[in-house]
C-alpha cells in the first residue's frame, strides 16, 4: 500500500464572490479553511491591493480523506487565462445537476459527459449519482505524450497504473483515493496564466529521496526541499516538481500537514467576511483602471 495520498488541486481565481457561491450553492462542498494574508503596498501600482491576497481550501470533507480544491485569490486581478492544461475535476452527486438548475447555471454536454464550468472557467464533469467515500474521484491533466506522461507518474511520483487505452491513462496512489488521469491531447499542453497546481502528500523522511530521483534523472524541480511556516500552525517540508509537460506537483510530508489542515469551524465566517470587506473593485473603480488580466 502506497504511504502516498491526493490532497488538493489548486486554482487561481479572479471572481471570488460568484467562486464561493458556485462552490457553496451549486458543487454543495463546505470551506473547511480560509486565510488572508496582508502584504499590500500603499506605494504600488495597485495601492493597497498589490500583493495583498487570500486562500480557501474547499472540499466535500477533511483533506485527512477527501480531495479537496484550493482557491487563491488576488485582490489586484480580476481574470485569469484558462489554457487547455486542466481537463476537469469529476465528482459524483445525484443533487448537484438539481441545484445548478435551481441557481439558473448552464449545464452542458459534451462527448456524453455531462459538465458544469465554474466562473473562472474551470471544468467540472459531473456523474448525477451519490457514492459512499468521497464524492471527487478524479482530476483529469492533459498530456502531449501519454507514456511519456505515465512513466513520470509511475516511476518518478510512484503512482500505480489502473487503467490504460491509446489516449488516456489512470493512476493513483490506493484503490479509495482520487485518481489522476492523463488525457493525451495530441498537441502541447498550455498552462496560459491560470495554470494550477496538484498536491500530494507523503511521510516526511521520503521528501529527500523524492528531490533526489527527480535530480539524478533530470527531472524538473521548481522547488528543492524547503520549510514552509504558518504563523501559530505547523511548519510543513515541501518539495515542489513538474512533469514532463509542466504540471506543477507539490509533495508535502503527512505528519506536519495533517496538523495544518484541520478543519476550521470559522472557515466559511472568515470567507463571508473577506468577501464583505472586499472593496477592490470599487478602489480599482475611482482610480479608473480595471483590474489586471493575468
Amino acid at each position: 500500500m502506497s504511504t502516498r495520498r491526493a490532497l488538493h488541486f489548486v486554482f487561481k481565481v479572479g471572481n471570488r464572490t460568484e467562486t464561493a457561491k458556485f462552490y457553496r450553492d451549486v458543487l454543495g462542498m463546505k470551506f473547511l479553511r480560509h486565510e488572508e494574508f496582508e502584504e499590500g503596498c500603499k506605494a504600488s501600482c495597485n495601492g493597497p491591493y498589490d500583493g495583498k491576497w487570500s486562500k480557501s481550501m474547499v472540499g466535500y470533507g477533511p483533506e485527512d480523506n477527501h480531495f479537496v480544491v484550493e482557491l487563491t485569490y488576488n485582490y489586484g486581478i480580476g481574470s485569469y487565462k484558462v489554457g487547455n492544461d486542466f481537463r476537469g475535476l469529476t465528482v459524483s452527486s445525484a443533487a448537484i445537476l438539481d441545484r445548478a438548475q435551481k441557481n439558473n447555471y448552464p449545464i452542458s454536454t459534451e462527448d456524453g459527459q455531462t459538465f458544469l464550468l465554474a466562473p473562472d472557467g474551470y471544468k467540472f464533469n459531473i456523474i448525477s449519482e451519490d457514492v459512499q467515500g468521497d464524492p471527487v474521484s478524479k482530476v483529469s491533466l492533459a498530456s502531449s505524450n501519454l507514456q511519456k506522461s505515465v512513466d513520470f507518474w509511475s516511476n518518478f511520483a510512484g503512482m500505480k497504473v489502473y487503467s490504460q487505452t491509446e489516449t488516456t491513462a489512470v493512476l493513483g496512489f490506493g484503490d479509495k483515493q482520487c485518481k489522476l488521469e492523463l488525457v493525451d491531447i495530441g498537441g502541447t499542453v498550455d498552462h496560459a496564466s491560470a495554470f494550477g497546481r496538484v498536491a500530494f502528500s507523503c511521510p516526511r523522511e521520503e521528501l529527500p529521496g523524492i528531490e533526489k530521483l527527480m535530480k539524478d534523472n533530470n527531472q524538473t524541480i521548481l522547488t528543492p526541499l524547503i520549510s514552509l511556516d504558518t504563523p501559530g500552525k505547523a511548519t510543513v517540508e515541501v518539495v515542489i516538481v513538474a512533469d514532463p509537460d509542466g504540471h506543477e506537483i507539490c509533495f508535502v510530508g503527512d505528519e506536519a500537514f495533517r496538523e495544518l489542515s484541520h478543519v476550521d469551524p470559522q472557515a466559511d465566517d472568515l470567507l463571508t467576511e473577506a468577501v464583505s470587506k472586499d472593496k477592490s473593485d470599487e478602489w480599482f473603480a475611482r482610480k479608473g483602471k480595471k483590474k489586471a488580466s493575468a
